[in-house]
């Protein structure tokens, strides 16, 4: 982070500076653990924990400011809302950096893909600053946005978005060069009622682009392609650019393989093309890949180092298509951080293709913030599991219980599907059952915890 005065962070957000004005900033942090000199301390009051009790932690670690809403004992600014302040305060960097440097942000959301393709660019493009997991929204975002100094030269943000106006207001505070559109499937479909007022949301991120900007949407996503014909709001107008495995879209794919898991492909833009064999686990890698090739593009780099860099890209976040052999033998796909419909079928696609040496285990949970349309998307996932011959299913937790039900009615029984309500019941029952050569499968909604097994089973400290 560049250094700023803690004049300046009082200025910025519009706050009352109650401290020494010939202070420092050099970061930002919201948890007093992580606090050492010269950090700017956010007091966020949560359901469990007010973040203002923590502020003496923070002073004796070394941070130079706290912004909060409510005085503590200490150098402070203080402010009516510290998550709209942190907004404002990342507004006004990100302004400065672009007045001092030369910073290109881009933007990427979608209903799945956002992360693995933030992970992606972030080991691609030179110089660039990305979000530390899924930091993605009106928190996250701003913290990543101060993270970057005067030499990031790529500002990699990854936008989410789980009710009207959150991609707006993320916008706002990061104007985009480049903004990203993957896909418009079921995740948080609860907060907007319908398939049709999603993909609205995720077409706002075209109104968050600079004059001259670019949008890179994904042709084979329909909902995502007839974004190219949203009214332009940037008086310098903007380009499209597609992305897809139609031979239409602009960057795409051909000549695609499956190599346990793994894809192989041609990568074909402006007339040029490369091979491309990606590291990451999982046919639908493919559209991230192909985003995150455009947008190199777009960065200046030729397809064939872009190509090279994208097929190098390893997996960065944890809990996301982590493909790993066990000692005894057994491999564990975790890719137990979030799920949807969509993201379901995938990982089970992903599933079948790596279970080439033993048997295939689905261990799913629940997918959460689905609304109406819960029951009937994980009812879809016990169909996809028996017409994919998935050899075995465990369904964990009451939300879950619908694939169970489901698979059961579809053809499983016996001992290739089973309901049980707890991690511990779930780690008892594949402990049980596992040997060498298996496939275990582990995929569900983060707040559902299942990724807790996912740890378990690989030796993970929590």
């Amino acid at each position: 982070m560049r250094p700023l005065t803690t004049q300046w962070v009082a200025n910025a957000v519009g706050g009352e500076l109650v401290a020494d004005v010939t202070a420092r900033v050099t970061s930002v942090v919201k948890d007093s653990r992580d606090a050492f000199e010269d950090a700017l301390y956010v007091a966020f009051v949560g359901e469990r924990v007010d973040g203002h009790d923590y502020a003496p932690q923070a002073f004796a670690a070394g941070a130079s400011l706290a912004l909060v809403s409510q005085p503590v004992p200490g150098p402070h600014v203080l402010v009516d809302d510290v998550t709209a302040a942190l907004g404002r305060l990342a507004a006004a960097y990100l302004a400065l950096l672009r007045a001092e440097g030369e910073i290109r942000v881009i933007g990427i959301t979608g209903s799945n893909g956002k992360t693995t393709t933030k992970d992606v660019l972030a080991q691609v493009l030179p110089d660039a600053v990305a979000p530390q997991g899924s930091f993605n929204n009106e928190i996250g975002l701003p913290l990543t946005v101060l993270r970057a100094d005067r030499s990031t030269r790529h500002l990699v943000l990854e936008m989410g978005a789980s009710a009207p106006g959150d991609l707006a207001y993320l916008t706002r505070i990061a104007p985009l060069d480049i903004a990203v559109v993957l896909t418009v499937g079921s995740a948080h479909l609860g907060g907007y009622g319908s398939p049709e007022a999603l993909a609205e949301e995720k077409a706002t991120l075209l109104d968050g682009l600079l004059p001259g900007g670019v949008a890179l949407l994904n042709a084979d996503d329909a909902r995502v392609a007839a974004m190219a014909e949203r009214p332009v709001l940037a008086e310098g107008g903007r380009r499209t650019v597609t992305f897809g495995t139609a031979g239409s879209a602009d960057v795409h794919a051909g000549a695609l393989d499956l190599d346990r898991g793994r894809a192989t492909f041609t990568v074909e833009a402006a007339g040029a093309s490369a091979d491309v064999s990606l590291t990451l686990v999982g046919e639908h890698h493919v559209t991230n890949a192909l985003a995150a090739t455009a947008v190199a593009l777009e960065c200046g780099l030729d397809l064939e180092s872009a190509s090279a860099l994208v097929g190098a890209a390893r997996p960065l976040s944890a809990h996301r298509m982590a493909l790993t052999e066990r000692a005894d033998g057994v491999w564990i796909l975790d890719d137990s951080y979030n799920a949807s419909p969509e993201s379901m079928a995938a990982a089970l696609r992903a599933l079948k293709n790596v279970a080439t040496t033993g048997r295939s285990f689905a261990v799913v949970g629940e997918m959460r913030e689905m609304g109406a349309s819960s029951r009937a998307g994980h009812e879809k996932v016990g169909l996809d599991v028996v017409r994919l011959r998935i050899d075995h299913l465990l369904a964990v937790g009451e939300g879950a219980r619908p694939v169970y039900v489901s698979a059961v009615r579809e053809g499983s029984w016996g001992d290739e599907a089973a309901h049980v309500a707890t991690i511990d019941e779930a780690r008892a029952y594949l402990d049980e059952r596992l040997t060498r050569g298996d496939t275990v499968l582990i995929k569900a909604s983060h707040g559902s915890g299942l990724w807790r097994l996912a740890d378990e089973m690989l030796g993970v400290d929590a």
